[in-house]
């Protein structure tokens, strides 16, 4: 996937260069690739940051891979349904919630992952068994609370080997 572009999207109170998107870009420059990162700091809205994200990605070229976290990851299945993509990475994604338009995604891509931690206290792992199932989703759940703590390289290596898939 040389040409590929990958963006990562954060979620609602993280900045866009925290430490799982700092390891999760080092282990796309080994597979050559380089991981962008949009700024959705101070915009509390998700679907704000999903208009955002596909006007971003409108103009980019190559397949298109997006990765998030939490609000983010909501964001970029979201995004799916405007903008072709050839793969989701999702950490922790923030389905099923109030406040959130949309509950039911389409026309999202055949490679999805989505890592959850089993002592989420924001969104209740359910909800990625839940749309993993629905979307035949490789579902990875780790010792792990919402922000996956510690685990960055945990999260980071499960990102590379998805990498290799695509």
């Amino acid at each position: 996937m040389e040409q590929a572009y990958l963006c990562w999207a954060h979620g609602l109170d993280a900045d866009p260069w925290g430490v799982k998107s700092k390891a999760m870009a080092e282990e796309a420059r080994k597979t050559g690739l380089q991981l962008d990162a949009l700024d959705f700091r101070g915009m509390a809205d998700p679907d704000q940051r999903v208009d955002k994200i596909i006007a971003h990605l409108r103009d980019k070229q190559g397949p298109i891979v997006l990765a998030g976290s939490s609000m983010g990851g909501y964001v970029s299945a979201a995004a799916a349904q405007e903008i072709e993509l050839a793969g989701l990475f999702l950490v922790a994604p923030a389905f099923y919630l109030p406040g959130y338009r949309k509950h039911v995604f389409f026309n999202l891509p055949d490679k999805i992952e989505v890592v959850h931690g089993w002592k989420d206290e924001v969104i209740p792992v359910d909800n990625s068994i839940r749309f993993s199932k629905l979307h035949n989703a490789s579902l990875h759940i780790v010792r792990g609370d919402h922000r996956l703590s510690g685990l960055a390289d945990e999260v980071a290596a499960l990102f590379g080997r998805f990498l290799h898939t695509l």
